[in-house]
């Protein structure tokens, strides 16, 4: 039995300090509802939810799915910046690669940083997290009903949001049919792991300390896809990454940059963090090979750590998952 199948973790009932103890693998039902709905386009919503966790009403955008209801429910979790308006939608181009898509897509939104993890303690920069709890016990239950959806659910992110998307599938089996990590990286106890979750964090100003304690203790271990990855078998498994090279895109972005000196330093850092999610993905999908859990592997040839890349992505991890949530072909 893998670590994420055995594992309790202490949830915050309610406000920061008060906390009760439950299985990592069957999430409870807090109680949970939607307060509040806007339009913002065809088929898209800015939904409010209230969270007991969180102490707070928690805003996710959904995209409507096409044809005819019951429908299942696509979870998108977006990178380390998670702005106000997930960059899926801003820079990701996912209300357009949906529009056609017999699925509803639920995109979290304000988690900057955060690994979509409940942390232990609140921080100062980043405040009082429960993502995970939101994620999986109180969002569902909120936010499916209000969707009328089928009850067919996957999970899919791209770099924070890869490994926060296979944190929470691997803590949680059965709950997800299928999950897709981007870019990502899935161990938190290597070396590379470890140094990405730190600096994930520390990029915006939160203490990794206050995430999961110090770096090796029980709850990043608890927390390692790797050591949890047989929780894994039996959901339909999706990995991709580039190679760090820039495309023909990345530099004509970089050109085009109103301050190229400051895109390029950027883009150096783009560069180095695909290089490192190719070596997490390509680490991991062998973790998984080795333990004869089937899983597609999509490598591009180019491509950094940004948004240019990201979208390419997304065609190919949509067709796997579709596998587990839409019983007939789908258009790419």
């Amino acid at each position: 039995m893998g670590v994420g199948v055995a594992a309790a973790l202490t949830l915050a009932a309610g406000l920061p300090g008060a906390t009760a103890v439950r299985s990592a693998t069957k999430p409870i039902t807090l109680q949970s509802s939607v307060i509040g709905a806007e339009s913002i386009g065809p088929r898209w919503e800015r939904v409010s939810v209230e969270s007991e966790s969180m102490g707070r009403a928690v805003a996710v955008d959904v995209l409507h799915g096409s044809g005819q209801g019951p429908r299942p429910t696509l979870y998108l979790l977006d990178g380390v910046d998670a702005e106000q308006v997930s960059d899926w939608l801003t820079k990701g181009g996912a209300a357009e690669f949906f529009a056609d898509k017999p699925v509803d897509v639920v995109l979290s939104s304000g988690g900057t940083g955060s690994m979509y993890s409940d942390w232990q303690r609140p921080d100062a920069v980043l405040g009082w997290n429960r993502w995970e709890t939101f994620l999986t016990s109180e969002l569902p239950g909120a936010i499916e009903p209000y969707l009328n959806s089928n009850g067919r659910r996957a999970v899919a992110g791209v770099s924070m949001g890869a490994q926060g998307a296979m944190m929470l599938a691997h803590r949680h089996p059965g709950f997800y049919k299928a999950v897709a990590g981007m870019s990502g990286c899935y161990s938190t106890l290597d070396d590379t792991g470890a140094a990405v979750t730190t600096l994930t964090v520390a990029s915006r100003g939160g203490d990794v300390v206050n995430l999961w304690g110090p770096p090796g203790t029980r709850d990043w271990r608890t927390h390692d896809s790797t050591l949890g990855a047989e929780a894994l078998r039996g959901m339909v498994i999706h990995l991709s990454a580039a190679t760090g090279l820039p495309t023909v895109p990345d530099l004509t972005q970089l050109a085009r940059a109103a301050d190229p000196i400051t895109a390029l330093r950027a883009a150096g850092g783009g560069i180095a963090l695909e290089a490192g999610a190719r070596l997490c993905t390509e680490q991991f999908a062998k973790h998984l090979s080795d333990l004869g859990i089937p899983t597609t592997v999509y490598y591009e040839d180019a491509g950094i750590h940004g948004w240019a890349d990201f979208t390419t992505q997304l065609a190919p991890a949509w067709q796997t998952l579709a596998t587990a949530l839409v019983p007939q072909p789908v258009s790419r």
